[in-house]
């Protein structure tokens, strides 16, 4: 079972990259949720590391973006940290 601070650390970062290609293509949680069928308060939580999302929600946010899951998990991560 991995860590509880490790699993917040991860979300925590992929949401901070969620934020800045949201900010890079100059987009607000609502115009974000329109271009994707999420909450625009959904969206907000993702980027606060408050929520772990499924697959189909990935899928949505790389639709909206227009981005590849490699672009949203595009983040440094220690992996060893998942070993110890």
């Amino acid at each position: 079972m991995i860590n509880g601070d490790i699993k917040n650390s991860f979300l925590l970062l992929f949401g901070k990259n969620l934020e800045a290609y949201r900010k890079k293509k100059k987009l607000s949680y609502r115009e974000l949720a329109q271009n994707c069928d999420l909450d625009h308060s959904y969206i907000s939580k993702i980027e606060k590391g408050e929520v772990n999302v499924t697959l189909e929600t990935l899928l949505e946010l790389m639709k909206g973006l227009n981005i590849s899951a490699k672009d949203l998990f595009d983040f440094d991560f220690d992996i060893n940290k998942l070993n110890s």
